[in-house]
């Protein structure tokens, strides 16, 4: 059994290495400014991607995506004004939620959820 933190870990190594895959550049894992935090910020076709992964190793608590809320989407886009602020030549930009479920240490399921905003 995953603790959630190490079911995070395992989450966002698996994230980077799909999205790389469908040729996003990972410009960072874990961006932080001070208690906000960015999963994944990621670059494909000079669109800014910030992206919120959520992992689950069962559905009892529901599909990986139902676990993001508008409290979390909020915090992101905070977490994102400070980014953008910070490198200001993006123009282009997208708030995304990658849900991954994990099953006996194999991936199930991969879900990119695109240009979602609440």
């Amino acid at each position: 059994m995953y603790s959630h933190i190490t079911t995070g870990r395992l989450g966002e190594a698996i994230a980077a290495r799909w999205l790389a895959q469908k040729g996003f550049s990972i410009l960072h894992r874990n961006w932080r400014s001070g208690r906000l935090e960015i999963d994944l910020v990621a670059c494909k076709e000079s669109c800014l991607h910030f992206i919120e992964v959520k992992t689950r190793t069962n559905l009892s608590y529901g599909y990986p995506e139902q676990a993001v809320t508008r409290q979390k989407m909020m915090r992101m886009q905070q977490a994102a004004d400070i980014f953008l602020q910070q490198q200001p030549h993006y123009k282009l930009i997208r708030f995304d939620v990658l849900a991954i479920t994990v099953c006996s240490h194999q991936v199930t399921e991969i879900f990119l959820f695109e240009d979602v905003y609440f």
